[in-house]
């Protein structure tokens, strides 16, 4: 199942240096071989709630443990500095659901789990 890694991005003030441009130059090329791919890269974010103060970058791989190998890839390693020594920012990984997902019956057990816990 699809498994996502999601950044939270807020780079420095000022311009962009040479280490994060050399970082996106190279950051595909280590998402590849574990079928990685962008989905959204620094888009401008519309916050309908909250605040989003920096950029967004959604990958998507085929599953989380390709995602957990490709963060841990001696390939990504190496250049994963590039990016943190001039952006603060969070990173998670998730996993999709599929395509019989079904939110009423995830409340429905939500539910049930809650009022047995109070019990």
């Amino acid at each position: 199942m699809t498994a996502y890694a999601i950044a939270h991005l807020r780079p420095a003030d000022g311009p962009v240096h040479d280490e994060v441009l050399s970082y996106i130059e190279r950051i595909q090329a280590t998402m590849e071989p574990y079928g990685g791919r962008f989905l959204v890269h620094g888009a401008e974010v519309e916050v309908v709630e909250g605040e989003w103060p920096g950029a967004l970058v959604l990958l998507a791989f085929p599953g989380v443990e390709e995602i957990r190998t490709w963060y841990a890839s001696p390939a990504y390693q190496e250049i994963l500095p590039l990016r943190t020594r001039h952006f603060d920012g969070d990173v998670v990984i998730v996993p999709g659901v599929g395509p019989e997902y079904d939110a009423p019956a995830t409340a429905a057990a939500m539910r049930v789990a809650r009022d047995r816990a109070a019990a």
